[in-house]
């Protein structure tokens, strides 16, 4: 029998206490129930968003309104937890988490005392007396994600199982995409396992390789790529068509390369987007997975690892009103989320930013993005002309290819417009007369590019494992440092490798820069037709640090080793 519920939302005994102490008002707790309603999370997790209280004062808060002690978590030993009845849905979905079994009772962790749906509904699960222990939300939220993790098998695992079915394409493509039987499909379900997997562990990129006896996925972890998983080799043509499906390419077409996005919905509030390239190889089509996830932008510029007088360079470029700033890096250098972090840092309600990409990989509210699209004709030259028809104020270009893109950009810059791009060089000095080279003339790149910033990333060293290394005086000077920094002030430090970072000495990574303002003098220069040495040598002269000046100081300060810092700069 259908129930036909109150247009009112239902708020919890926690939301009414919150209303009578006036932490909310009544429209506020009913507004933040029907939100968490729709979210698919728990009231309390909707309430801490608002920041009014954090976790620990909410628990503080319902300890003393209802009467339970308040638990710490942290102080609790999992070992002896009733794993057999955690179901990792439910427990994320209704933010309760068993504890320990005693006899007939089961005592489990909620942040909430008063969500009596989960209680009643563990215990009609269980059939046992359930005993509510209250706990801190933000606490119990990272057991309950570490237990889901921990919860599901092996790629091995999965693989070994999918090894013993009938994996046959014919077979997946009869059954309408739409239909529960696709959706919980052996390789649908592998596949959602490789996808998760790398977004846990922090990969860029998946790799599904195929070759005459083997099949393997790897992932760019840190900027190296390593092996994850070898699959059985009958699974290279039902994973890479699952991934063209969602992908929205042409299943039938193997023979040439093509390009795709995808979308994977890990919350109601996140989703992670994904940029994918097939490839026609001699055993199969490869597969290779990028993983674009915005949340990079939302670090900000002091986590990107600019050291302090290069930060304050960049600024101040982008508060200038007009001119051009260049980003260069080979792919995967971390251009992209530098443009993007500059373009947060400008995203203002009075302002008008457009950007042009292929393709746009990090959505900001509040900027026009344009994904260019060559066989349509929507190339970056067409979307920047259009751009300058819709009184824009600041432009993005994702990347000058050519002497036309290259023109418009410049004469947007010199007209009153702040244009940012990207180019492929190695340096900045070499970026002007990558300029030269393309046809723009001398006098518009002198009067128009303000800077320019040449990057890399290098892998930053495990701050659990990472140990003093002793390094001859001499190997320090042949890497760049001058005698009078040999002073025996600082220590280098080396990897070592622990659980933390998989054995590797180095979990995560670290910008490496070359700020370059054009200066008065550097004008001169590129007037006068000079070379990237040139260019280069007064660049010195004026103060900006190399790439691998700049690695050097990273060194210094324990970030990350010397011989990373060699291996990603030239000199």
């Amino acid at each position: 029998m259908a129930v036909q519920l109150s247009s009112t939302p239902v708020i919890s005994g926690l939301a009414r206490a919150l209303v009578k102490q006036q932490t909310l008002s009544q429209k506020e707790a009913e507004n933040l129930a029907a939100q968490a309603r729709n979210n698919g999370i728990a009231f309390v997790e909707q309430f801490l968003l608002t920041r009014k209280m954090t976790a620990n004062e909410l628990g503080l808060f319902a300890a003393q309104s209802f009467g339970v002690p308040l638990y710490d978590l942290d102080s609790y030993n999992f070992e002896r937890s009733a794993t057999e009845h955690f179901e990792p849905k439910f427990a994320s979905q209704y933010r309760i988490m068993p504890l320990h079994l005693r006899g007939k009772t089961l005592f489990v962790a909620v942040s909430d005392p008063t969500n009596l749906a989960a209680l009643d509904e563990i215990r009609f699960k269980t059939n046992l007396q359930v005993v509510p222990v209250l706990v801190e939300d933000n606490k119990l939220g990272a057991v309950i994600q570490k237990r889901v993790e921990e919860s599901g098998v092996s790629l091995e695992e999965a693989a070994a199982e999918m090894a013993e079915m009938d994996l046959s394409l014919e077979g997946l493509s009869a059954v309408s995409e739409e239909s529960s039987e696709v959706e919980n499909s052996p390789v649908v379900r592998y596949l959602q396992k490789i996808l998760l997997d790398a977004i846990q562990m922090g990969a860029s990129d998946i790799h599904f390789e195929p070759y005459e006896k083997f099949f393997r996925i790897r992932y760019r972890i840190d900027g190296e790529l390593q092996e994850i998983v070898q699959p059985p080799i009958d699974l290279r043509e039902p994973i890479a068509s699952r991934i063209k499906v969602i992908s929205r390419l042409d299943i039938s077409e193997k023979r040439v390369p093509q390009d795709g996005r995808m979308k994977l919905l890990l919350s109601n509030q996140k989703t992670i987007d994904f940029r994918v390239s097939t490839l026609p190889t001699l055993y199969g089509e490869k597969v290779v997975m990028r993983i674009l996830d915005s949340s990079g932008v939302k670090l900000g510029i002091d986590a990107l690892g600019y050291e302090p007088d290069q930060q304050e360079l960049l600024l101040n470029a982008i508060a200038r009103p007009y001119g051009m700033i260049l980003v260069t890096g080979p792919t995967g250098s971390g251009k992209t989320v530098s443009l993007y972090t500059c373009l947060n840092i400008l995203n203002q309600p009075g302002v008008n930013i457009s950007t042009a990409e292929d393709p746009a990989e990090i959505q900001l509210p509040g900027v026009n993005q344009v994904n260019v699209n060559d066989k349509a004709g929507l190339t970056f030259a067409t979307a920047l002309r259009a751009f300058l028809r819709q009184d824009p104020d600041i432009v993005m270009v994702g990347e000058i290819r050519d002497f036309e893109t290259a023109d418009i950009a410049i004469k947007a810059a010199q007209t009153g417009h702040l244009v940012m791009s990207t180019l492929h060089t190695n340096d900045a000095p070499t970026t002007l007369t990558r300029l030269a080279n393309m046809g723009v003339p001398a006098f518009n790149i002198a009067s128009s590019v303000i800077l320019i910033t040449a990057q890399r990333l290098g892998r930053r060293l495990c701050g659990k494992c990472k140990k003093p290394v002793d390094l001859p005086h001499k190997v320090l000077l042949s890497a760049g440092f001058r005698e009078n920094e040999l002073d025996g002030s600082w220590q280098p430090y080396g990897p070592v490798g622990c659980p933390a970072c998989k054995k590797t000495g180095y979990k995560g990574r670290v910008g490496v820069y070359e700020v370059m303002p054009i200066s008065d003098a550097l004008r001169e220069i590129i007037m006068k037709e000079g070379t990237s040495l040139d260019i280069a040598a007064q660049a010195q002269r004026d103060g900006v640090k190399s790439l691998r000046q700049s690695g050097l100081v990273k060194v210094k300060n324990g970030v990350t080793s010397l011989e990373e810092i060699e291996a990603i700069t030239n000199e």
